[in-house]
C-alpha cells in the first residue's frame, strides 16, 4: 500500500462512512507524478474535484505531514485531464504546516452589520501581532465566516514570514493522542509552542476533555508569555461551553470576545455577488435574490450552491435560469407546507422581525407592526388553505373585503418595493424549509 492509499485509509477512520463512499472512495493516487512535497490525486468528475478540494484537502495535507514529517501540497485533478477544465477549474490547495486556505483574505470577506465588530478586531490584530488584542475569541453559528476571518489574519502573518499554525480542535487532539502513543510529546510541544501565531477552530469540542485542556492551557501560557498571537473560534461564548475548565475559560476571555451573527439579506446578496465574481459564475439578479432568500444563515452553503449550479450547467449543457436553479436545489430546500397554520406563520414572522405575535394581530398602526402584519397576511394567504373570512377573523379585521383590500395593497407594494418583495420571499422560503 503506497503513502497515498495509507493516508486515505486513515482519513476513512476520521469521517463518516457515507462521505467516504460518496467522495473519498473514488480518489486514486498518482504515485509516479507525486513527489515528497506534492501529492496528486485523481477524481472521476468535476463535482468530486471541487468538493474534495474544498472540504478535505487540508485534512489530507495534515495526514501526509503526520505520516511523512513533510509539508505536502495537495492537488486534486480530473481523472481524464483532456476533459474541458472549464467545467470547474482544478483547485490546487497548497498547504503548509499551517493548513491555511490561501483564498481566505480580508479583501473577499463581505462586511455587514452582523460581522463588522469581529472583522475590525481581527484585522486590527493582523496589523500588530500579539499586541492589539490577544487572544481573540470569535463565536457564532455554523458557516458565518469565523474560519475565513481567522485564516485571513493567518495569511497576513504568514506573508510576513511568521510561523503560523492553523488547526481544528479535532486535529489538535489527534496530534496530541498520536504523540502520547508514539512517545513524541517533545516534538508536539515544539510545534505548537514555538510558532508565532496559533489559530484553533471549534473550541467547543474541548468540552469534558481534561487531558487536552491541560495541554492547551500550558500551550496558551507559553505563547501568551512570549506575546505570540492566539485566536480561537467556537459556536458559542466561552461562558456557555459546558465542561470547560474555569482557568481555560478565563484565558479565552482575557483579550477580546467577538460574535458573528447571521447576515442580513443585503449582506447575503453582496456575498453571493462576490462569490460569483471570484468563481466566474454568471447569475441573473433574479437568481441571486432567490438564493439569498433560500439560505437561512449558513453562508458556507453559498459556495457549494454556486459550484453545484455551475457544474450541473456545464455537465448537462444547459443555461442557468431561475427554473433550472430551483430544480437543482430542490433537494436542498425541503418544502414542507402541510403543517403550516396561521398561528405558526405569525410566530415565525414575529420572531424574525423581533416583535410579539400579539402585536401582529392587534390594531396598532405603528409602522413596523403594519409592515409585519402585511407580510404575515400575505404569507398566510399563500401557504395555507384558509379563506379570506378566516383570515379576517384571525387578524381581527372587519370582513373578507378588508383582507381582499389588504392583499391588493400588498401586491402593489411587491411590484413597487423590491426590499419588501425580497423580505416576503426570504421569510416564505425560511418557513417552507422548516421541518
Amino acid at each position: 500500500m503506497n503513502i497515498g492509499q495509507k493516508v486515505l485509509e486513515t482519513l476513512k477512520e476520521e469521517i463518516s462512512e457515507l462521505e467516504y463512499n460518496r467522495y473519498i472512495k473514488h480518489l486514486s493516487y498518482d504515485i509516479k507524478k507525486s513527489t515528497s512535497d506534492l501529492a496528486i490525486f485523481y477524481a472521476p468528475n468535476a463535482l468530486v474535484v471541487n468538493w474534495i478540494s474544498k472540504k478535505y484537502s487540508q485534512k489530507i495535507a495534515h495526514l501526509f505531514e503526520v505520516k511523512t514529517q513533510n509539508k505536502v501540497s495537495i492537488k486534486i485533478m480530473l481523472k481524464n485531464s483532456v476533459e474541458k477544465t472549464s467545467i470547474k477549474k482544478v483547485v490546487e490547495a497548497k498547504q503548509g504546516s499551517s493548513l491555511l486556505n490561501k483564498s481566505h483574505s480580508f479583501s473577499n470577506f463581505m462586511v455587514g452589520g452582523s460581522n463588522q465588530f469581529a472583522y475590525a478586531a481581527v484585522k486590527s490584530a493582523s496589523e500588530n501581532a500579539g499586541k492589539t488584542y490577544n487572544p481573540i475569541f470569535i463565536y457564532g453559528g455554523v458557516g458565518l465566516g469565523k474560519t475565513h476571518l481567522m485564516q485571513a489574519a493567518g495569511n497576513v502573518f504568514q506573508n510576513e514570514g511568521k510561523t503560523v499554525i492553523y488547526t481544528t480542535v479535532e486535529q489538535f487532539l489527534n496530534d496530541f493522542t498520536r504523540s502520547i502513543r508514539n512517545n513524541t510529546m517533545e516534538r508536539f510541544r515544539e510545534k505548537y509552542r514555538k510558532c508565532d501565531v496559533l489559530l484553533i477552530d471549534d473550541i467547543q469540542f474541548l468540552s469534558n476533555k481534561e487531558g487536552i485542556q491541560e495541554e492547551l492551557f500550558h500551550t496558551f501560557e507559553s505563547l501568551k508569555g512570549d506575546d505570540k498571537q492566539i485566536m480561537f473560534t467556537a459556536d458559542k461564548h466561552p461562558k456557555k461551553i459546558a465542561g470547560l475548565e474555569a482557568r481555560l475559560q478565563s484565558r479565552f476571555e482575557w483579550g477580546l470576545v467577538a460574535d458573528i451573527q447571521p447576515p442580513e439579506l443585503e449582506t447575503k446578496i453582496a456575498i453571493i455577488n462576490k462569490k460569483c465574481e471570484i468563481n466566474k459564475v454568471a447569475l441573473s439578479k433574479e437568481i441571486v435574490h432567490y438564493i439569498a432568500t433560500v439560505i437561512d444563515s449558513n453562508v458556507r452553503e453559498i459556495e457549494g450552491i454556486l459550484s453545484k449550479l455551475h457544474a450541473y450547467s456545464q455537465l448537462m449543457h444547459v443555461d442557468i435560469d431561475l427554473a433550472f436553479t430551483k430544480n437543482v436545489l430542490k433537494d436542498q430546500i425541503n418544502e414542507n407546507k402541510k403543517n403550516l397554520t396561521m398561528e405558526s406563520i405569525t410566530q415565525f414572522v414575529a420572531k424574525d422581525l423581533n416583535i410579539k405575535p400579539s402585536e401582529i394581530r392587534s390594531k396598532s398602526r405603528s409602522k413596523n407592526i403594519v409592515y409585519a402584519r402585511r407580510i404575515t397576511i400575505y404569507i398566510c394567504r399563500e401557504l395555507t388553505q384558509n379563506t379570506m373570512p378566516q383570515l379576517a377573523q384571525y387578524f381581527g379585521m372587519k370582513d373578507h373585503t378588508a383582507i381582499s383590500h389588504t392583499i391588493k395593497k400588498i401586491n402593489e407594494l411587491i411590484e413597487k418595493d423590491e426590499e419588501f418583495r425580497l423580505k416576503i420571499e426570504e421569510l416564505t422560503n425560511k418557513i417552507t424549509a422548516t421541518p
